[in-house]
């Protein structure tokens, strides 16, 4: 089976633009949770979320095809385009059609539909934008990838929630096991931090209300957790076959080594109490990448903060795991994150490519009364330095969507 190889990463997320602001920021354990700047929040229930400081399109993105992006496309655009840069990746007319593009969403142009809907209601039908529909549309961050570098691959966006991240990557690795392709950019965007979704998700009980404590709000597997944080960013991964980055003299970072996503069949929001899905997903994961539970080493969670969905994944983890779940070193990326929805699992599989790189385990911080129905290592509040062979990246939407993806060291 062709291997697929990772050869160049990019992020926009609440720590920082750059994959570097990114990974000090995560190993370092600081939050990038704060007060809403964006808005005026003061009349909402919930007045903190993880948005991407200091982030100019201009600099990744021309003025004018800026201007025709959502907040969502130019978070992707961005990392897309550190993405290729790292990876050294030349786009000629040789190549352009062998390169394929998988960016997900859970949201798409949420605040766009937003801010139109306001518009209509104060000044009437002919004064909406006429770039309403593509600048909402989910799949205008992959589109815009294509159109910014010129490639004419399959372009693909699939809106799976929470999920969608990690589907990303191992839709990716299947088009380029295929044959379809020889490249991937792959990942998620998410830009959904608005008033409305904010109230939306704060009236059906899902965010924390941590106001006075905006870098304490996020706290996986803690007993005082009490919900998510909203967030917002982007990560990208550029995908290869082996035999393609070995040809052009690539950098390789890990394998990515096999991934499956399932469904629930559950409930709108909640996980399967059984876990029955979330396991077939890990369980098809490690199948694909013909690994034994036993050689993982380090699973980046989904945990989310949730009361429900953090005693789910620890139950999943043992069911898979078996005697070595109590081996693995876990962590909860979202406690300094804060959920990028759609971006979620693919800032999880870029926490998995570092950690093999640098021998370094990111913690799960505000980790301070464990609640003991979530008794694992969590990598409680400080990095670890240890070494990672295999890795793995979950990613557990709403509507019953999982998927994991295994990531290991060359």
């Amino acid at each position: 089976m062709t291997r697929v190889v990772a050869t160049g990463i990019g992020a926009v997320t609440p720590l920082g633009i750059g994959v570097d602001a990114f990974w000090s920021g995560l190993t370092g354990g600081r939050s990038g949770i704060r007060t809403i700047q964006h808005f005026d929040a003061s009349n909402l229930d919930v007045q903190i979320a993880g948005e991407v400081p200091d982030f100019v399109a201009r600099d990744f993105i021309d003025f004018k095809a800026a201007r025709r992006m959502d907040r969502f496309a130019q978070f992707g655009v961005a990392a897309a385009r550190q993405a290729l840069e790292d990876a050294g990746l030349e786009i000629t007319d040789d190549n352009r059609e062998r390169i394929g593009i998988v960016v997900n969403t859970g949201g798409g142009g949420i605040g766009t539909i937003e801010n139109e809907v306001i518009n209509m209601a104060k000044n009437g039908p002919r004064r909406v934008s006429p770039f309403l529909i593509p600048l909402f549309a989910p799949n205008m961050a992959s589109c815009q990838i294509a159109i910014n570098f010129n490639i004419h691959g399959p372009t693909v966006t699939s809106v799976a929630a929470c999920a969608a991240g990690v589907q990303a990557f191992v839709d990716a690795v299947h088009m380029i096991q295929r044959g379809d392709v020889d490249v991937v950019i792959a990942g998620g965007t998410e830009a959904g931090i608005t008033p409305v979704a904010i109230a939306g998700l704060a009236t059906m009980g899902a965010l924390s209300t941590r106001n006075h404590d905006p870098e304490g709000a996020s706290r996986p597997f803690d007993k005082g957790r009490d919900g998510f944080v909203f967030s917002e960013g982007s990560a990208i991964v550029i995908l290869e076959s082996e035999e393609h980055a070995m040809r052009r003299g690539a950098n390789v970072l890990c394998e990515v080594a096999g991934g499956s996503y399932t469904s629930d069949a559950f409930h709108i929001t909640a996980p399967d109490p059984s876990g029955r899905g979330q396991s077939a997903a890990i369980r098809g994961a490690l199948k694909h990448a013909a690994l034994a539970p036993e050689e993982v080493d380090y699973v980046a969670a989904h945990a989310t903060a949730t009361p429900l969905g953090d005693i789910g994944e620890t139950n999943t983890l043992k069911r898979v795991f078996g005697d070595h779940a109590p081996k693995l070193a876990i962590s909860a990326n979202k406690s300094m994150l804060g959920h990028l929805l759609g971006a979620a699992g693919a800032v999880s599989g870029l926490a998995c490519i570092l950690a093999i790189r640098d021998s370094l385990v990111p913690p799960t911080i505000n980790l301070t009364d464990p609640d003991p129905a979530c008794d694992l290592d969590y990598t409680p509040n400080v990095a670890r330095q240890m070494n990672v062979d295999v890795a793995i990246a979950n990613g557990f939407g709403f509507g019953g969507q999982n998927a994991s993806a295994v990531f290991r060291k060359i």
